[in-house]
C-alpha cells in the first residue's frame, strides 16, 4: 500500500479518536505523519513510524511550530488534516458567551490558521503529486443540517464547510497545487461522542442516547472510526486528484433522509 509514499502529512488532534485513525490510514498508505495534539501523542506516533509535537491548535505560534517540525523532521508538508475539535450539547439559554466562544476558537480559528500557515508549505512540493497537496478539514453533517442543542458546534462545523469552499477556489485560481476538501462525518462512535452521551444521560436521565443516535443513520448503526479515516486517504491521495471545495458526507444515510 503506497498510495502516499513519499509524502508527508500533518493530522491534527491526532492523539485518539478520528484523528488517531486518519493518521494511521494515511501512514498504511505509505505517508510520514506528524501527530499533532495538545495531549501526548507519542504512542500514536510512535506505532506508525511517524513524530509527535504538542499542538494547541488555537495558537498561531504553535501552528508555525508545528509546520516547521514537519518540515525539519521529514523534509516538507504534502497533507493536512484539519481534525482538532470539540464538542458539546447545551440549550441556547444555557450556553454561555464564553463558552460560544471557545468553541469557535478552537473549531474555526484553529482551521483558518492550518490553512493559513499550511497552504504555502504544501503548495511549495504540489507539483510534485498528480492533483498536488491536499487540505481535509473535519466538518460534520452538523455543517449541513441543524440539529437541537448544538448551536455552538453547527456554527462552527458551517463554517469550516464554507472555509474550505473559498480556500479551495483561492488555491485553484492562483494556480496553487493545493485541493482542500471537507469531510462530513454522522454521528461516529468516539470516546468524545461517548462522553457527551454520558453527559445527557447525567442531565436527563436518559440511559439511551448512543441507541437513539444510531437510529438517526438509515443504515442503522452508528459510523466508525475507520469509515471516516478511509474518506481521508482518499482525499489525501491523487485518486482525489480532480476533486477540491468538494464536501465528502460520511454519514450512512443521515442527511439522504
Amino acid at each position: 500500500m503506497d498510495e502516499l509514499a513519499g509524502r508527508v502529512a500533518l493530522v491534527t488532534g491526532g492523539a485518539r479518536g478520528l484523528g488517531a485513525a486518519a493518521a494511521k490510514a494515511l501512514a498504511a498508505e505509505g505517508a510520514k505523519v506528524v501527530v499533532s495534539d495538545v495531549a501526548d501523542g507519542n504512542e500514536t506516533a510512535a506505532a506508525i513510524g511517524g513524530a509527535y509535537v504538542k499542538h494547541d491548535v488555537a495558537s498561531e505560534e504553535q501552528w508555525i511550530a508545528a509546520i516547521a517540525f514537519a518540515k525539519e523532521r521529514f523534509g516538507g508538508l504534502d497533507i493536512l488534516v484539519n481534525n482538532a475539535g470539540i464538542f458539546w450539547m447545551k440549550p441556547i439559554a444555557l450556553e454561555t458567551l464564553e463558552a460560544f466562544r471557545r468553541m469557535q476558537q478552537v473549531n474555526v480559528e484553529g482551521v483558518f490558521l492550518g490553512l493559513k500557515h499550511a497552504i504555502p508549505a504544501i503548495a511549495e512540493r504540489g507539483a510534485k503529486w498528480d492533483g498536488g497537496g491536499s487540505i481535509i478539514n473535519l466538518s460534520s453533517v452538523a455543517g449541513i443540517i441543524g440539529s437541537p442543542m448544538t448551536l455552538a458546534y453547527n456554527a462552527s462545523k458551517g463554517a469550516v464547510r464554507l472555509m474550505t469552499k473559498s480556500a479551495a477556489l483561492e488555491c485553484a485560481r492562483a494556480g496553487q497545487k493545493v485541493r482542500v476538501n471537507s469531510v462530513h462525518p454522522g454521528i461516529i462512535e468516539t470516546q468524545m461522542m461517548t462522553d457527551a452521551a454520558e453527559a445527557i444521560a447525567g442531565a436527563s436521565g436518559v440511559n439511551d442516547t448512543m441507541e437513539r443516535f444510531a437510529s438517526f443513520h438509515p443504515m442503522g448503526r452508528l459510523g466508525r472510526d475507520i469509515d471516516i479515516a478511509n474518506a481521508v486517504a482518499f482525499l489525501a491521495s491523487s485518486k482525489a486528484a480532480f476533486m477540491t471545495g468538494s464536501e465528502l458526507v460520511v454519514d450512512g444515510g443521515m442527511t439522504a433522509a
